[in-house]
Order: structure tokens, then sequence, then C-alpha cells
């Protein structure tokens, strides 16, 4: 049965995009059919730059599936949180495009990496947050993180609200590209929550996600340091 995993981070600008789309590239390596898909683009008109750019690190050109818009289901120009974006579009977000999109997705992939917008509690709408829908589809989570300063409280509270509301974590991916340029704060970061992870979440995966610079073009890599 296939597998959707929630590609999460503890804030906006930590590296979702360049972790979703590494570990797309590495899991394709293993034998596993992996495809992308962004939950709301905001601050594109057509089509989504992270799906975009999740491309380039994977090493492949646009997809069926992104021409079908099934990764990209919802897009908003204004770069905002989702909840802003459709106010300032005078649109509601489609919810029921989301969910369908992705239930075609696993028909056809082992693996869906569905990357969120911001971070776990950015609102969708007036009554609901990016945690409200992970929890009600019961998605387990890739929580982005990294080994900038402000790291481990932010991790810490993104931990404890999927705790809170029962959500598995499926993974801690720390991101050496979006790490601290202070070496000592970025070891001293991943080793604490590594151990931390090892404590109170036993059962998740510590990723490391290394550097891949020279591997894509400077256009990604800029988009990827802001996301």
């Amino acid at each position: 049965m296939a597998s959707v995993y929630f590609v999460s981070g503890i804030d906006t600008g930590i590296g979702k995009t360049y972790v979703t789309g590494y570990l797309a590239k590495l899991w394709r390596t293993q034998g596993q059919r992996v495809i992308t898909q962004k939950f709301i683009q905001t601050g594109n008109e057509v089509v989504s730059e992270d799906i975009e750019a999740h491309r380039k690190i994977m090493g492949c050109g646009w997809l069926p599936e992104d021409k079908e818009k099934l990764t990209m289901p919802v897009i908003f120009p204004y770069p905002a949180s989702p909840h802003l974006a459709a106010q300032l579009a005078e649109r509601s977000i489609n919810i029921d495009a989301i969910e369908v999109a992705t239930k075609k997705l696993i028909t056809r992939y082992d693996t869906v990496l569905l990357e969120g917008a911001g971070g776990l509690m950015v609102p969708i709408n007036s009554e609901c947050l990016t945690l409200d829908y992970v929890a009600q589809h019961d998605y387990p989570v890739i929580l982005v993180t990294s080994g900038r300063l402000g790291s481990i409280n932010h991790t810490l509270l993104s931990l404890t609200a999927l705790r809170a509301r029962g959500v598995k974590l499926f993974a801690l991916a720390y991101n050496w590209f979006g790490a601290s340029a202070d070496q000592v704060i970025a070891n001293d970061t991943a080793q604490f929550l590594h151990q931390y992870l090892q404590r109170h979440h036993p059962e998740a995966q510590w990723l490391d996600i290394p550097v891949l610079t020279g591997s894509f073009p400077d256009d990604v890599a800029n988009r990827v340091e802001r996301n």
C-alpha cells in the first residue's frame, strides 16, 4: 500500500523544499516509486516553483502528474500564509482538490511526499490549521529542522504539538544545507536534538540531510534556501 508523508518544518525558510526534493531523489535511487506534491502553493500564478525545484533536485523534468496539476492542486499568487493568500485572491482553499489529487497520486506511486506550507500551526483558514489537516488524515510527519540559532526551541515546540495531537513522527530531518554558519551551534544543535529524539521519540528516524551544492543550478539553490 502506498504511503503519504507530510513534510513540515519548524518554521518558514527551514528548507522543506530542499529536503522534500532530496528525499525523493534518494528514495528513487533505492527503487521506490516516489513523487512529491505541494500542499498549498503561495507566491505563484500558474505552476508551483517548489515542485519545479523538487524536479531539478531529483534530476528529472516535469512529470505527467505535474502537467495534470495533481502535484500542485492549489496555487495563490500572493506570497503569504495560505489563509491570507486565499483571502487576498478572493477565493476559498479547495481542500477537496488537495485530497482528490493525493488519492490519485497514491494509486500511481509507492510514496507521496506532501510538502506543507510553513510550519505545523500555519492556518489554512479561520477554523483549520495545517496540523488539523495532518491529524485528520493520519499522515506521518517528516519534520525539517536545522542548526540555526533558535532551532532547538522551535523543534521541541513542534514535537510537543505533534505529540499532543497524537500525530506520528516518522522522522526528524536535520537540514545541514540550512544549518547555521556557526558550526559550533550547528553541531551542538544536532547532538542535542538527536539525543532528545532517542529519548522521547525512539520510534522516529533521524535523517541527516547533506549539502548538495553544485548538483543543481544557482536558481534552485537560492529557492531551497528560502524554503
